[in-house]
């Protein structure tokens, strides 16, 4: 798979398309590279590369398919930004795209294939569904031989004028250095997608997998280099494909990690400008590489005293020099981006998106992207990384919010406060107000400013994040009120890789690497795997059974309905007890927290509208079935979850 080189490749695309030339072609490649019939959206992008290609003269001859119009870029020569408007009931097949320059003449063959879904029937993920974050490169090696490239494939290939084959570089894997890549890619995630799906998770995000050829490396995955391949050391664009089938076939959803604001600096487009305005600050790079950084001065979006500069800062500075600013607003630009997405979700059948980075793009134009993509995809769904601390900032993107002057159109957003400072809450004794769990109630009072608050992703950690556990607890009292919080309370709830087996770690000790440390037993080597229950610790076995009973329950009906859809109720603590409920109709649960480290005792008069005497309760874990008789013991940081079916 990993022998032939990335020209190879492309030859052997453009020979299966039609494409026959005796000296250079005209064209080198098309994106898409290919499309499909029955779109709702008739109108289909074509970005060509070729030498010169934007002089060469283009005729198509298909029933159904006409040129519509050919963008005037001025930029480099060597694209062609062509639109073409295919009928719904375009025929499948291949089409003759025949380009001129002079005596010289290509045909390629472009295919259109038959759309084989109903685009209805993605469903989405929702308040219904719990989230497993993995980075590939950091859980599970699964196949090797793409670890060290080819020689032809690195970066000291021979040369050419091809827009992909600059060669790799950074490849390999070296688990001595924290910040190189380490080998995990997709048939790791597929060896282990069964040890996932018992767990009791229903969906999987998965950090970007595209292609990152970037000098130095990029293991984690946000400096995009091409758009429609899958980076080669992760695997395939049909070993993508595999394993979200795979997923689906057990009823998993998955969720793909995608970069819109920013592309990474080795992406073609940064070699040769397809436009004078494809990048943000374009012509101070042209002209003496000055990199106009971002200040991620996020509030500046909604400061009603916020200046001209500290605006075009935030949203048109670059993310670091090795990550330039996309310009969003050059239709050509965003049009691609929008169809590359929708390629991917028709192409492999992903079931959400994660934007990266989302208020450092313009708003309005990701707003266009959310509605092009509802458009063919109806119950979609699109979470936006908007980091802000406080609630005000991350409601301030979410669809129909009043404190928006503006509708983003952005059904869901994180909340990045709880992950924050999530482990304070947990951690700390409750006694008066801002200590402890009364944290956790003041936190959930704000949702007033939310549309939707089901539609709020929650999580205690993720790549970006220190783990919830800065180091290996004593006990789990505390971490099991923080799982049974994030998995009973409202929102879409997202476990990071590694939670259930106790991974800890901070930014301080060790840098970004320190929170995305390897899986143990995902790699050739490993004395240990927590893949199965004698690698783990007696501990970590204690977790892995905590969350994966709750995580089964929460999956079961009618819990799962309850939770997705019901209403929840809270009450201030009172000696360190938080009572919460989730009803739907006359299905009850109801969570029960002493966020002391003494024994306390729950008493029912102050709960009575929730609970009354002579309410009969089951307890999710052990399945016992009580009456209550108006108080409930609770030992030492105990979590108590109940329901009355």
């Amino acid at each position: 798979m990993m022998k032939r080189t990335i020209l190879s490749l492309l030859v052997a695309t453009l020979a299966l398309s039609g494409i026959c030339a005796k000296k250079a072609p005209i064209v080198t490649s098309v994106e898409p590279p290919y499309w499909w019939t029955g779109m709702t959206n008739d109108t289909l992008q074509l970005f060509i590369y070729g030498n010169e290609v934007k002089n060469a003269d283009m005729n198509i001859d298909y029933p159904g398919v006409k040129i519509a119009g050919i963008a005037d870029l001025d930029g480099s020569s060597d694209y062609k930004v062509v639109y073409l408007t295919v009928d719904p009931q375009t025929v499948p097949g291949t089409i003759p795209v025949t380009f001129s320059k002079g005596k010289q003449k290509q045909t390629i063959g472009y295919e259109l294939k038959k759309r084989t879904w109903n685009p209805a029937d993605n469903p989405g993920f929702d308040a219904s569904d719990v989230l497993y974050l993995i980075m590939p490169d950091r859980f599970s090696d699964g196949d090797t031989t793409n670890n060290d490239l080819p020689a032809s494939m690195r970066h000291d290939a021979p040369k050419s004028d091809s827009r992909i084959n600059r060669g790799f570089g950074a490849t390999g894997a070296d688990r001595s250095r924290p910040g190189a890549r380490h080998g995990g890619d997709i048939r790791g995630m597929l060896d282990h997608i069964d040890y996932i799906d018992n767990l009791g998770v229903t969906a999987i995000w998965v950090n970007p997998v595209l292609t990152n050829n970037q000098p130095g490396g990029s293991y984690h995955g946000y400096a995009t280099t091409d758009y429609y391949n899958i980076d080669p050391r992760f695997g395939s664009n049909k070993e993508w494909r595999e394993f979200v089938r795979a997923a689906h076939d057990r009823g998993l959803k998955v969720v793909m990690d995608m970069i819109f604001n920013h592309c990474g600096s080795n992406h073609i487009w940064m070699h040769k400008f397809p436009a004078s305005d494809w990048f943000n600050h374009q012509s101070e790079f042209e002209a003496d590489g000055t990199v106009v950084s971002t200040a991620h001065k996020k509030v500046a979006l909604f400061d009603p005293y916020a200046s001209d500069k500290d605006v075009d800062r935030m949203v048109n500075g670059w993310f670091t020099r090795g990550m330039p600013d996309l310009n969003q607003l050059n239709p050509h630009l965003m049009n691609y981006l929008i169809q590359n997405s929708i390629f991917w979700i028709e192409d492999s059948r992903i079931d959400g998106i994660r934007m990266d980075t989302y208020p450092y793009a313009d708003m309005m134009e990701m707003a266009r992207w959310i509605d092009a993509v509802e458009r063919e995809y109806p119950n979609f769904n699109i979470v936006g990384e908007c980091w802000y601390e406080t609630d005000a900032g991350n409601a301030f993107w979410q669809r129909g919010t009043k404190v928006n002057p503006r509708d983003p159109r952005l059904k869901t957003v994180m909340d990045f406060q709880f992950a924050l400072y999530g482990d304070r809450y947990f951690s700390d004794e409750t006694r008066n107000e801002g200590t402890g769990l009364n944290n956790i109630y003041e936190h959930l009072a704000i949702d007033y400013l939310y549309p939707d608050p089901q539609h709020i992703l929650t999580f205690l950690d993720n790549h970006d994040t220190d783990r919830f556990l800065r180091e290996m607890p004593e006990n789990l009292d505390s971490w099991k009120q923080a799982m049974a919080f994030l998995l009973t309370s409202r929102g879409i709830p997202q476990l990071y890789y590694g939670t259930e087996i106790l991974m800890h770690g901070t930014k301080a000790n060790g840098g970004d690497a320190n929170i995305r440390l390897d899986m143990p037993g995902g790699f050739p080597g490993d004395k240990s795997t927590v893949f199965t229950r004698e690698g783990r610790s007696n501990l970590q076995n204690e977790a892995f059974d905590y969350l994966s009973a709750l995580l089964n329950w929460r999956k079961s009906q009618p819990a799962n309905d309850v939770i997705a859809k019901g209403s929840l109720r809270h009450f201030a603590p009172v000696n360190g007890i938080y009572v919460y409920t989730r009803t739907l109709g006359d299905k009850q649960i109801v969570v029960i927290m002493n966020g002391t480290s003494k024994p306390a005792m729950l008493d029912s008069p102050y709960y009575q509208e929730i609970l009354s005497a002579g309410n009969t309760f089951k307890d999710i874990f052990n399945g016992t079935t009580f009456m209550f008789d108006g108080k409930i013991e609770l030992s030492p940081r105990a979590t108590v979850i109940v329901s009355n079916f």
